[in-house]
């Protein structure tokens, strides 16, 4: 898991424009979701992918407890599956990544692969929800479904978890925060390739667009 450190002066800032840490105090578990972003084979199984992402193994049971408490409470879980087989992926990241590396993220992520499927360690519920996403947020136009089958359930609240932090996780949230959702991201509950990446996304969400907290605080504010 990512060693979280988050400076000092960031935290006073929040509570000097807010009074207080963390944004809410209080959530109605049954208009919550629990969004898991991309933990599959492909970013998730050691040595599989060009995508791996090592400490993603790390948050499973934390994102697992996080669900159960959840189910527990009359909340739901949503799962996405990303995949970069898309001509937009080459558009995206020309000139960012060699072509090969580009064509091993299509080919590894591609609709029906081994890649593609969610880790065998991730507790999938009958009844989830799941949506396939073709963009690194789950919620841009286009991207997914996630949006109408979250707004289908009357869910008000998203608990963001999943990999990678600062892209898939941090875009997904800010587009969450965009179309009125209250969001909570998960600071041991999501994984990145590094402790800085990590922690930078978490100093930039406190502030202004989510509330971060642990595993621990989220599921207290789930059973309060």
């Amino acid at each position: 898991m990512h060693k979280i450190s988050i400076p000092k002066e960031i935290k006073n800032a929040c509570i000097k424009r807010r009074g207080k840490l963390h944004v809410y105090d209080t959530i109605d578990p049954k208009k919550t979701a629990l969004v898991v972003i991309d933990m599959q084979n492909s970013w998730v199984a050691p040595g599989l992918s060009v995508l791996e992402i090592p400490k993603a193994k790390t948050i499973v049971p934390n994102i697992n407890a996080i669900g159960q408490a959840l189910r527990n409470a009359g909340g739901a879980v949503a799962w996405t599956q990303s995949t970069f087989d898309d001509e937009w992926t080459k558009n995206m990241y020309r000139g960012f990544c060699d072509e090969k590396v580009i064509n091993l993220m299509m080919t590894e992520s591609k609709v029906g692969s081994f890649g593609f499927e969610i880790w065998k360690e991730m507790d999938v519920h009958k009844g989830d929800i799941i949506s396939e996403k073709n963009r690194p947020s789950a919620l841009i136009q286009g991207s997914s479904k996630l949006d109408s089958q979250l707004r289908a359930g009357g869910f008000e609240t998203l608990i963001i978890t999943g990999t990678l932090t600062n892209a898939c996780c941090e875009s997904t949230t800010r587009d969450a925060v965009a179309l009125g959702y209250n969001v909570i991201f998960v600071n041991d509950g999501t994984a990145t390739r590094s402790d800085f990446e990590h922690n930078a996304t978490l100093v930039n969400l406190m502030q202004l667009v989510a509330d971060v907290r642990s595993t621990a605080d989220v599921i207290s504010l789930i059973k309060n």
